[in-house]
């Protein structure tokens, strides 16, 4: 007789599952094969019921119960997720250590050098020894660096969707590596769930507005992995989800488009998440799934190399990319738990 038992095999738990991004990895988490979700915190929702805060969840948290961000919480799992505020994770992150877990931080803390931390979130950084030892997540770039890691930084959307378009011509040297352009949009759930006044309904609908000039935080940690000078500027959409960027960079010598996207597929040829199309994509094709859709132009008229980068800046951006970081951590296939296939329409 065929037993109907299933032994999960690691027990995660997720702090700030309140939030936008944790609500969606609880979402991705619920489908995982080797994942269960022992522990959920929200500090300002402790003792509130998942599925009454996001009813959406109710099928596979139902009478799961919010709890404190502490470590206590945490104390019977084996990987816990952060998807705090920035600045928050420096405070739970050491003693999380100390127990033994493996955390996957969705924050800015780690991502940075703290020196430069410091600078571009004007602040002191609380653990500034756990800048050096953790990985950075972004698995096409470090993946061999992830197996068995024990604090990964998740990159952040923007440098996510902007390092997979660039990256490829800047690491074989034929595009210059100052002056590149990123202009990039995203949808209002980038911001986070709590309210402000310039996010309310009434504020972005029928609107579009460029935001972050010239200091964006993400431009650090977008000269950081392309080790370039970037000039960014962010604009927030009118919609939900959703992410596209449009970079520009100089080619060093004669380029055509058909050189850009053979470049791209050679880098991307073996990809599960990673999709090199011809047509210019649209944030749409990405909504819900962990994919990122790429095409490169070169105009013969100026000279410049367009690069086009869509995600959802909640999936690949976000939560679908720490649990691809999580799946390498743990040994287990890189696609548990995530789709490549997008929501539509």
């Amino acid at each position: 007789m065929q037993s109907d038992v299933y032994f999960y095999v690691m027990k995660v738990g997720v702090a700030g599952a309140s939030g936008y991004a944790g609500a969606e990895l609880l979402r991705l988490l619920a489908g995982h094969p080797e994942f269960v979700v022992q522990a959920v915190s929200g500090q300002r929702h402790d003792g509130e019921l998942v599925a009454l805060h996001t009813p959406s969840l109710t099928a596979a948290y139902k009478g799961i119960r919010y709890q404190a961000t502490t470590p206590e919480t945490f104390s019977e799992c084996d990987i816990v997720f952060l998807a705090l505020p920035h600045g928050a994770s420096q405070g739970i992150a050491p003693a999380l250590l100390n127990q033994g877990k493996t955390m996957i931080d969705l924050g800015a803390d780690f991502r940075l050098p703290f020196k430069t931390y410091e600078h571009w979130y004007n602040e002191t950084h609380g653990a500034p020894d756990l800048c050096e030892s953790a990985v950075y997540g972004l698995v096409e770039r470090h993946r061999e660096q992830l197996v068995d890691a024990s604090l990964v930084a998740v990159p952040g959307c923007y440098p996510t969707a902007t390092t997979l378009a660039l990256a490829p011509f800047l690491d074989g040297g034929v595009i210059a590596a100052e002056g590149i352009i990123v202009d990039a949009v995203s949808g209002v759930s980038g911001a986070g769930r709590a309210a402000k006044d310039h996010l309310h309904f009434s504020e972005v609908d029928e609107s579009f507005s460029a935001y972050g000039l010239l200091d964006h935080r993400h431009t650090a940690e977008m000269e950081m992995t392309l080790n370039a000078t970037v000039l960014f500027t962010p604009h927030l959409a009118p919609m939900v989800r959703g992410m596209l960027v449009t970079a520009y960079g100089r080619p060093v010598s004669p380029m055509t488009t058909d050189d850009a996207l053979a470049i791209l597929n050679d880098a991307y040829v073996d990809e599960p998440f990673v999709h090199v199309v011809h047509e210019p994509p649209a944030t749409k094709s990405a909504t819900g799934s962990n994919s990122a859709f790429i095409t490169a132009r070169v105009d013969p008229r100026t000279g410049y190399l367009v690069v086009i980068s869509a995600i959802d800046n909640l999936g690949k951006g976000a939560s679908g990319q720490a649990i691809q970081c999580a799946n390498v951590v743990a040994g287990f296939d890189e696609t548990a738990g995530l789709s490549s296939i997008g929501v539509y329409p």
